[in-house]
């Protein structure tokens, strides 16, 4: 028997051998949309069908797991430009198989070096969400090389010939991809070159309709020919930099060409015996290892998976992390960030007494410490993985479009603040605060899952929830992903916001009316669940024969394969 919870969430109750320990321990019905994919010599999950192909394609050609994610992510910034693209920004982290160890790229970009934070005050009490001055230098390509130089096997022109050919030839457009294209006019069709690339005939594309776009095509068979000089160096960057004058904007070719990646130490906290690694800030992962730092000391499995006890604790914990994420979570290379003091289990017992097990709070402040998105994870038949997450940032960037690119320029500069004395104030040739984030667990130090979840501030919550439902209440990796989730909006800003009205819970259909009822006791303020939940896609590796098992939830038009 199945019982919809709403279109894009199933509820089964079959008590198959493999999850019957989530059938008892839960609800008497199962979280899960689908089976899970099992496979030996390589796995990909991605949120689009095609660059899930692509990716096995690669996979079987002998190409790597890092190839395999470059050539899924240059397709996705073709058939899913809704939620990222070469215009932005990128994170990894990699498990390589014969050093045994974790490897996390941060490939994001800085703010141009000629706008200052005096110009911007004059703009307006904050940043912009589209236009110009949101505008940050595009760091993908510059991180597919740093991935590739290190990892990978196949050369760039072969990684990026898939893309291409659907580029020049066309694709059907998905059903979701065509509901956020339209959706993306109203507020960007005014900005130059954007309907002239994505509107070529006068109207986004309707799903099941071909798309082509040529001036994409011709900028990735320049990126497989030159290199990534050619995107931040050679005909690219010279065109970046005269649209950008030409328009009222400050990125240059000198940023670009003073761009670089950086490889950093991810960082991590054991949850139960699990170990969680997320890179450290600019980005918001430490908030998941914070939420669950303060988590643990619950018997978060006693109290069940439905019930307000779970909720109400979940919420508090998040709101605490989420305090000291709008305080301290910036760009290490201007601001001594206190990370190891932040994610201590010492620290986290401190901030856990703040917890009122029968109220909500209302307004929590930072501790005293010293000192639209896509997601991807690709695995081969050497055991490498990669977690994988690329972004524009609020879909389709800042509306910017050159259109002889074919691509829209991101707009994450709009996540630093104008307030003095912030750690994550505007200043020129800086990293923004980021909100994507990979994440990766391991197991006894041998490589288990490598997952995300796509949706801003949703990120860290939905990894800590992911790993909540598989250990605390035993579901398995696709029923982790498509159980109900938990979703608290308002709290404390990357701007620096402190909350001081207790924030929105958002809880999606599956928790009971009885829950809902004695979370407003507890003071609690329900909304409706409107999102955004992201979307999820994972591979594990069975830690007892090594076999891949992938994942892929039905909040996107994700797919999980393998072969």
């Amino acid at each position: 028997m199945m019982k919809w919870l709403k279109p894009s969430l199933l509820i089964i109750s079959l008590a198959i051998p493999s999850i019957a320990s989530a059938y008892d321990r839960i609800t008497g019905e199962m979280f899960a949309s689908r089976s899970e994919v099992f496979a030996e010599n390589g796995m990909a999950a991605t949120s689009q069908p095609l660059a899930t192909q692509v990716a096995l394609d690669i996979l079987k050609k002998g190409g790597s797991a890092v190839d395999a994610a470059i050539a899924a992510n240059a397709v996705l910034g073709l058939v899913e430009p809704t939620g990222c693209g070469i215009g932005g920004d990128l994170y990894a982290i990699v498990w390589q198989q014969k050093e045994q160890k974790l490897h996390g790229l941060n490939a994001s970009g800085r703010s141009p070096a000629s706008l200052t934070l005096d110009t911007l005050k004059a703009q307006g009490d904050k940043i912009p969400s589209y236009g110009p001055l949101p505008v940050s230098v595009p760091g993908a390509v510059d991180g597919w090389f740093e991935l590739h130089n290190k990892f990978g096997k196949l050369p760039m022109a072969e990684l990026l010939a898939p893309a291409i050919h659907y580029a020049e030839n066309g694709f059907p457009v998905s059903e979701l991809i065509a509901y956020y294209l339209n959706k993306s006019v109203s507020v960007r069709g005014k900005y130059p070159g954007f309907k002239e690339v994505f509107m070529p005939n006068g109207h986004m594309p309707k799903k099941g309709e071909i798309f082509k776009n040529p001036a994409l095509a011709k900028t990735y068979r320049k990126i497989a020919k030159g290199g990534r000089d050619a995107f931040y160096k050679g005909d690219i960057a010279k065109e970046i930099d005269r649209y950008m004058k030409v328009n009222g904007g400050y990125l240059s070719y000198h940023d670009l060409a003073s761009h670089k990646s950086n490889w950093v130490e991810p960082v991590s906290t054991n949850y139960r015996g699990y170990d969680l690694w997320e890179l450290p800030p600019n980005g918001q992962g430490i908030a998941a290892l914070q939420i669950l730092n303060i988590l643990e000391d619950y018997d978060i499995a006693s109290m069940g998976f439905d019930s307000p006890e779970y909720v109400h604790t979940f919420v508090e914990a998040k709101k605490l992390a989420f305090a000291d994420r709008a305080k301290y979570y910036a760009d290490s290379s201007f601001n001594n960030i206190p990370v190891k003091q932040l994610i201590s289990k010492e620290y986290a017992a401190k901030r856990r007494k703040l917890i009122d097990a029968n109220k909500a709070s209302k307004r929590v402040d930072a501790g005293p410490v010293e000192g639209d998105t896509i997601y991807l994870t690709t695995a081969d038949k050497d055991g490498n993985m990669v977690s994988l997450i690329q972004s524009n940032y609020r879909g389709m960037g800042s509306g910017m479009t050159p259109e002889k690119l074919g691509f829209v320029l991101q707009n994450r500069g709009e996540l630093f603040t104008l307030e003095d004395d912030h750690f994550n104030v505007y200043a020129p040739k800086k990293r923004p605060f980021h909100t994507i984030i990979p994440a990766f667990v391991t197991k006894d130090g041998k490589p288990y899952i490598s997952f995300g979840v796509m949706g801003g501030a949703t990120q860290p919550q939905m990894h800590a929830q992911i790993l909540i439902n598989m250990i605390d209440f035993g579901m398995n990796l696709q029923e982790a992903g498509d159980a109900p989730r938990i979703l608290h909006t308002g709290s404390s800003q990357p701007t620096g916001e402190v909350m001081t009205n207790g924030g929105y819970v958002s809880l999606e259909a599956g928790f009971s009316e009885k829950t809902k009822r004695e979370l407003v006791k507890k003071g609690h303020t329900l909304q409706h669940a409107v999102g955004p939940y992201g979307g999820y896609q994972a591979i594990m590796k069975q830690l007892s024969n090594g076999v891949y098992v992938g994942a892929s939830e039905t909040r996107k038009d994700g797919m999980a394969a393998g072969y």
